[in-house]
């Protein structure tokens, strides 16, 4: 059993067409991670990108040996989530994206995971109390409801399961990897639920966001895709039960 004081983290970038970001990315995650003198990887999971993208995650490769490369063929978020950890060599899994990471959680999420109850999973919350949210008002608002439809109809405890989270990478949460069945913007989530419900621990920590940049996905669309997917995994996940 790995001691949390002192692991080897695995950090997984799920990138589509960030070309003009990637690099800067990249090398401000390897600054921050070698200053913290612990063993680290960092791999990109380049998805479906049509522009400059893996070209660039290769190059920064190239000169830093921390850095590896997926490449999967189709625009999928939750895919590139999923392949970046069932391929993660670290004891800890963090999932951060290109425009949102903060080495200041990992470490706040590693000592979460060292505490006495050894929770399995840390999620870096919007919604939890001490965050500080300066998205868009109908982003706050998307989030919101996201969040109560969890709550209310998974009976999800934690606050948020999208964006920043630190995992323990062992047998019981790679299985539940595999054992996903939604991809996109659901990946995590679903993850997140069953986790919660195996017992493995889920908590959440508060954490700042700041738009760095508009999303790649227009908001209402991505409410209703959400919400017919959400609809969709009740039905399986009951249907488990």
């Amino acid at each position: 059993m790995p001691q949390y004081g002192d692991p080897m983290i695995s950090v997984v970038l799920a990138a589509h067409n960030e070309q003009g970001y990637l690099a800067d990315t990249l090398g401000h995650l390897l600054d921050g991670l070698r200053a913290r003198g612990d063993e680290f990887e960092i791999i990109v999971a380049e998805n479906g990108s049509t522009d400059g993208t893996l070209a660039e995650a290769e190059r920064v490769a190239s000169q830093a040996p921390e850095v590896r490369t997926l490449s999967l063929p189709d625009p999928d978020y939750g895919a590139a989530l999923r392949a970046g950890l069932l391929a993660a060599g670290g004891d800890v899994v963090v999932n951060f994206d290109v425009d949102y990471y903060d080495i200041g959680f990992l470490d706040r999420a590693l000592a979460r995971l060292d505490e006495a109850d050894r929770p399995s999973v840390v999620v870096g919350s919007k919604r939890q109390q001490g965050s500080v949210d300066n998205r868009s008002w109908p982003r706050k608002l998307v989030t919101f409801g996201f969040t109560t439809i969890l709550r209310v109809g998974f009976g999800l405890s934690v606050s948020d399961t999208h964006g920043m989270k630190a995992l323990r990478c062992d047998d019981a949460v790679r299985k539940l990897a595999e054992q996903c069945r939604f991809r996109t913007d659901l990946f995590d989530t679903e993850l997140v639920i069953r986790a919660e419900r195996a017992g493995l621990g889920v908590v959440d920590l508060p954490v700042a966001v700041n738009e760095t940049r508009p999303s790649r996905t227009p908001i209402l669309k991505r409410a209703a895709r959400s919400l017919v997917g959400l609809a969709r995994m009740r039905w399986v996940l009951w249907r488990e039960r």
